[in-house]
């Protein structure tokens, strides 16, 4: 289980390219609210739920009738990059709470399958033992096998960053190898094969 999360800011990016980011306009949907306290809290409420961001002193936001914008308060390279880094932030939030986000996997591999039950997730990876894996609370998982298909876990969550998290370890328990492709992928993941020792040589 994943217990805590964490940004990562990258400021070689560029200060003008995240500057651009920042500056882009955030529509809300409607029924999408956005409350900013007194020490920069911000919380946005939606029909799939509520999501929390501390912000930076250094940012301001804005909201006018229906649009949400990113302020920065001068021109120095690293509050650049938090403009950009918090305006992408709070529109995955607006996004997450509206619609929300989906992460399909696929099993590949003979005897491989996945169950689950509430938020136990149980993997058949191959291995001499199951492996047991609990997910947070804020994601909702789904299990499938269908006749023909390779199975499935689709997870469900309004938090991009938590569900990127979970999906990046669950994938690691078993990474797609280079030759068959056997392991845990993304849906429509298009992975690089390597030619067996058998076909190179021929």
């Amino acid at each position: 289980m994943l217990a805590a999360r964490f940004y990562v800011i990258f400021f070689n990016v560029g200060g003008e390219t995240m500057s651009r980011i920042g500056k882009l306009p955030i529509e809300l949907p409607k029924g999408v609210q956005v409350e900013v306290d007194a020490k920069n809290h911000v919380t946005v409420k939606g029909p799939l739920g509520q999501l929390k961001q501390d912000v930076d002193t250094c940012i301001t936001l804005k909201i006018e009738e229906s649009l949400l914008t990113v302020e920065r308060h001068t021109e120095q390279k690293r509050h650049k990059a938090l403009h950009g880094l918090y305006r992408s932030l709070i529109a995955n939030m607006v996004t997450g709470v509206s619609t929300g986000y989906t992460i399909t996997q696929e099993l590949v591999g003979v005897g491989y399958k996945a169950t689950n039950v509430g938020q136990m997730l149980e993997l058949h990876l191959g291995y001499s033992h199951n492996i047991l894996f609990e997910l947070p609370t804020e994601i909702n998982v789904e299990t499938t096998a269908e006749r023909g298909k390779n199975p499935t876990i689709i997870l469900k969550s309004i938090d991009k960053q938590l569900i990127g998290q979970v999906a990046a370890k669950i994938r690691s328990l078993r990474k797609p190898e280079p030759y068959k492709g056997k392991g845990i992928k993304f849906a429509n993941e298009v992975l690089r094969r390597k030619a067996g020792k058998s076909a190179s040589s021929k």
